[in-house]
């Protein structure tokens, strides 16, 4: 039998917005272990929230503040969840997800990102749920709940996300790295979550014009004037797993 492998897991949800969103999905893992929700500085604050930061740091500022701060509190994993997120799969969901991370390595070698497939994507095909298969390598994942190696996220260079702190297309850029440095970046689909797009974005007048440019500008400098083109044919890049 093969030795379990020794992960610590930090589950870190970021709040921003409405209380009542990070109220659910908090809900749904709060009787687990290691369970933080961080406070982005947000207008509402979140009632008992495990760390109230000092600024709005957006969700790559934020997930680069994450990386660092539990990383060097000695976990090995980080799951960054977006706070309009909820799981559509039955807990206990930390259970399952350390149990099918540890089969994945087992099998198919070492994750350096995780996410769960999700019930709708109006951006990203290769995050959608297919209950036929078990799970899904793909070349990049959304930013909604990536579950990070942070041995990974340390080899491959960080978050990368200085000149882009609102955080759009930095999710496409750390994946991608992860990918290309031969890490397995896989969608779960035995794990299930719904998302409600720009729910808190949406609400903040030109936040998603402004995001747009920057993520523009972002995916331009690293990946030259035809990103765009290139992410098209990233999102076919998959290989539907059956057997773990």
């Amino acid at each position: 039998m093969a030795e379990k492998p020794d992960y610590k897991l930090a589950v870190c949800i970021l709040h921003y917005g409405s209380p009542s969103l990070t109220a659910r999905v908090y809900g749904q893992l709060r009787a687990e272990p290691d369970v933080f929700v961080l406070d982005n500085a947000a207008p509402e604050p979140f009632p008992g929230a495990w760390l109230r930061l000092p600024e709005n740091l957006y969700w790559a500022g934020a997930l680069d503040w994450a990386v660092t701060r539990f990383a060097a509190a000695g976990y090995t994993h980080l799951w960054f969840l977006n706070n309009d997120a909820y799981f559509l799969s039955r807990p206990p969901i930390l259970r399952t997800v350390i149990g099918r991370l540890a089969r994945m390595e087992q099998v198919l070698g070492r994750v350096g990102v995780y996410a769960p497939a999700v019930s709708v994507s109006p951006y990203h095909p290769q995050m959608l749920a297919n209950p036929a298969v078990q799970c899904r390598a793909a070349a990049f994942v959304d930013g909604i709940a990536p579950l990070l190696n942070l041995q990974c996220v340390q080899e491959i260079g960080g978050v990368d996300a200085a000149d882009n702190p609102r955080g759009y297309g930095v999710d496409i850029w750390l994946s991608l790295r992860a990918n290309r440095a031969g890490w397995l970046v896989l969608v779960d689909n035995q794990v299930l979550i719904r998302h409600n797009y720009h729910s808190t974005a949406g609400e903040i007048p030109g936040f998603l014009e402004r995001a747009a440019l920057a993520e523009a500008r972002f995916l331009g400098r690293r990946l030259g004037p035809d990103y765009q083109h290139q992410i098209q044919e990233l999102q076919s890049e998959c290989r539907e797993i059956s057997n773990l």
